[in-house]
């Protein structure tokens, strides 16, 4: 307990999935959270949650596509809790339906999601940074994404706007470091959120799961763990690092699951 004790937080896309889950774990830390979303109705349900837990929390709205919502959003963090220690740049758009090949692409589509997954993490990020060095220094932390780093079939804005994520927090941390603020970023690979399950075949699931180097798929807290970790003074060390959370899916020959496949009809 009192990993981040005294600490103030402000977490975007924070009422549901992974947000939601590191907003929790912050709190029973010792961590004040202020719970930011575009549900509304729900960021104040999971304040109330967090509260009935013994944990200090608010819930209020930020739309992620518009600066000037962002700004208010670490504005009423400041005023109401009078610092914030910990940024953490959650919210993150993806459409399977506009969002495809480059040649396919729907540009619209492109912008929104630039605007939503990468500007957001800039807009963020330059209204907290000031508050920051008043209190004397910070940790922001930055959801990436594992598509930032690899290219897939479709959507090709989410992976451009995530390894924009990745270089940008890297710019983040070289240029303020020297007034102790640090910038790091999780880069999740498949996660079992809410949406996840929801929205995903377990046939599907099971494709991922194949590949994955673990023998099963990551959960919200594996995210939220790691986010707590970097907003502890316990990695006080480390910046403009992103952390990849993927269970080992990305870090072998893709082809060896189905060699052993094909090694276990041929021994049997």
């Amino acid at each position: 307990m009192g990993r981040v004790n005294g600490k103030v937080a402000l977490l975007t896309g924070s009422a549901s999935g992974i947000g939601l889950s590191t907003a929790k774990l912050l709190a029973k830390e010792g961590c004040k959270v202020v719970i930011a979303d575009f549900n509304l109705e729900g960021a104040k349900q999971a304040a109330e949650d967090i509260k009935a837990q013994g944990g200090e929390a608010i819930g209020i709205f930020i739309d992620a596509g518009d600066g000037k919502s962002i700004e208010e959003a670490v504005e009423l963090t400041v005023n109401h809790y009078g610092k914030i220690n910990v940024l953490f740049n959650n919210v993150g758009l993806t459409n399977l339906k506009k969002d495809l090949d480059v040649v396919n692409m729907d540009l619209d589509e492109w912008d929104r999601l630039l605007n939503v997954n990468l500007k957001s993490v800039l807009m963020g990020s330059k209204y907290a940074i000031p508050h920051m060095i008043k209190a004397g220094g910070g940790s922001i932390i930055n959801t990436a994404s594992m598509a930032g780093f690899h290219g897939d079939a479709i959507r090709a804005a989410y992976g451009a706007s995530k390894a924009g994520v990745v270089n940008l927090t890297k710019y983040i941390a070289t240029q303020y470091g020297k007034d102790k603020i640090r910038c790091n970023a999780v880069a999740p690979g498949l996660i079992l959120t809410p949406a996840a399950k929801n929205n995903m075949a377990p046939e599907v699931l099971d494709i991922f799961e194949k590949y994955n180097a673990l023998p099963y798929h990551g959960e919200a807290d594996d995210i939220g763990y790691t986010v707590l970790f970097l907003a502890s003074d316990e990695s006080k060390f480390i910046t403009g690092q992103t952390i990849q959370v993927e269970g080992g899916h990305y870090i072998g020959n893709p082809s060896i699951p189905d060699f052993r496949d094909y090694m276990n009809k041929a021994q049997g």
